[in-house]
């Protein structure tokens, strides 16, 4: 009896992700620090001044009507907003219309290959610009001063995003675990400690009395997850 081959394994489908270190790479040779993930954006990339230059990167496989309505949305807050998709031969980011419809809107438009980790501007961005929202754009760029290094990837959605806040909170929480402090002895890891540990909001804190918390099991699994490093050590534990 002849034996039926093994079916072929299927390739999985290649993730937004996988678009992000080629544009990473390419904004950071152009002088800017760039971070995933901020405030909803994929990529916020900043040229640090005396006024910073901020652009904002909407990704997605394929050219879609939900992606220029993200990027649409980001013109009020952004220097620059750019669309980036993959590469391809025959899709629409090599349709001439798309590009005079970014032009329009005032977006660039970046196509990626990822495999080969380039990035080719089909677009620029024209110099229409709406009512800007200061409020949203001093939040953008707060969040990506505050957020350490860049331990998001623009593009993530599966898993909760490493926010400032989360990193405040887990100092806090792997300091916690040498016992029970004071917030004030937690004000060199976050000067807004007695707010994390009060309003405790992914509930990794137990108050143990007025003014004294431990570790709850939450936040004992949490920073098992996220802190490969040694617990930071307050000065002045009680």
């Amino acid at each position: 009896m002849s034996s039926r081959p093994a079916p072929a394994l299927k390739t999985p489908a290649p993730a937004e992700t996988s678009l992000y270190p080629a544009l990473k790479a390419f904004l950071e040779a152009r002088g800017f620090v760039v971070k995933g993930e901020i405030r909803g954006c994929d990529i916020v990339a900043v040229r640090v001044g005396e006024a910073p230059l901020l652009v904002i990167t909407e990704m997605k496989l394929s050219f879609t009507l939900e992606l220029v309505l993200q990027a649409v949305d980001r013109l009020r807050v952004a220097d620059e907003v750019w669309l980036a998709v993959t590469a391809s031969r025959r899709g629409r980011d090599t349709d001439r219309r798309v590009h005079r419809l970014c032009r329009l809107l005032g977006l660039g438009l970046f196509t990626v290959d990822p495999k080969r980790g380039r990035v080719e501007v089909i677009a620029e961005p024209a110099p229409y610009k709406p009512r800007p929202n200061v409020g949203e754009r001093k939040r953008v760029l707060k969040e990506h001063a505050a957020r350490r290094g860049d331990p998001t990837s623009g593009g993530s959605t599966r898993k909760p995003i490493m926010t400032a806040y989360r990193q405040r909170a887990l100092d806090c929480a792997a300091a916690l675990q040498a016992g029970p402090l004071r917030p004030r002895d937690l004000t060199a890891l976050a000067e807004d400690a007695q707010s994390i540990l009060h309003r405790n909001v992914y509930g990794w804190f137990e108050r143990v009395r007025p003014g004294l918390y431990q570790l709850a099991p939450a936040g004992t699994e949490a920073v098992a997850t996220w802190v490969s490093a040694p617990p930071p050590q307050p000065p002045g534990s009680p």
